[in-house]
């Protein structure tokens, strides 16, 4: 499988037999979603942010529901968890998306808001790589973030909806996060292959694909 990152929470994943997925396509946050085309188009949430599905190309199945299914060789499970510290009362549901892929398990936590907790680490298992919000207000906060990451321990960690100079959104930048962890920890990197042992053990910053 190769991840590509599209931007803000939106990656596309491509099995090695070609089935492809996007999480949480955008509109409207100061830059273009990229033309792109999927199989299959998970939504966490409702919000426009994350839910542009008539950008992506081809004609996806959309899965925005919580449940278990199979799309061709990609086994995906999408648990219910909240989008704020509050049960909901705030921002209300969101979705966080488990895939495994040749062997791999990519945890997609969308727009996750509530605080990590044993029952949900419990429910999404073994997790390869883990897709991370990290700029706060809407989601998780950096120290939020890291107590995902330390409860979870995946192999990789990928940083996911934080600010950066073109993004219109409120929220906080990559360094909160970065700074948390070692230096040495920390790659920057394109689209690249999941289970490449050069990513293990490692914060994955990804460039946007444009």
């Amino acid at each position: 499988m190769t991840i590509s990152y599209l931007g803000h929470s939106s990656f596309l994943l491509v099995s090695d037999a070609g089935t492809r997925v996007v999480t949480d396509p955008y509109g409207g946050i100061g830059y273009p979603f990229p033309h792109v085309a999927a199989d299959l188009v998970t939504v966490s949430h409702g919000h426009y942010d994350h839910a542009a599905v008539s950008l992506v190309q081809g004609d996806p199945e959309v899965a925005d529901k919580e449940g278990h299914f199979t799309l061709g060789d990609i086994e995906v499970q999408a648990f219910p968890c909240f989008h704020d510290d509050m049960q909901g009362r705030k921002r209300g549901h969101n979705l966080a998306f488990r895939f495994t892929v040749d062997g791999v398990t990519v945890l997609h936590l969308g727009d996750i808001g509530e605080p990590c907790n044993a029952d949900f680490v419990k429910k999404v298992g073994k997790v390869d790589i883990l897709l991370v919000p990290v700029g706060g207000v809407f989601t998780v906060d950096a120290a939020g973030a890291k107590q995902y990451v330390d409860a979870i321990a995946p192999k990789t960690v990928i940083p996911m909806h934080f600010k950066t100079p073109d993004l219109n959104i409120g929220i906080k930048g990559l360094g909160n996060f970065l700074e948390l962890f070692p230096a040495a920890d920390i790659v920057r990197s394109g689209p690249f292959k999941a289970g490449d042992a050069a990513f293990e053990g490692k914060i994955v910053v990804m460039e946007r694909m444009k």
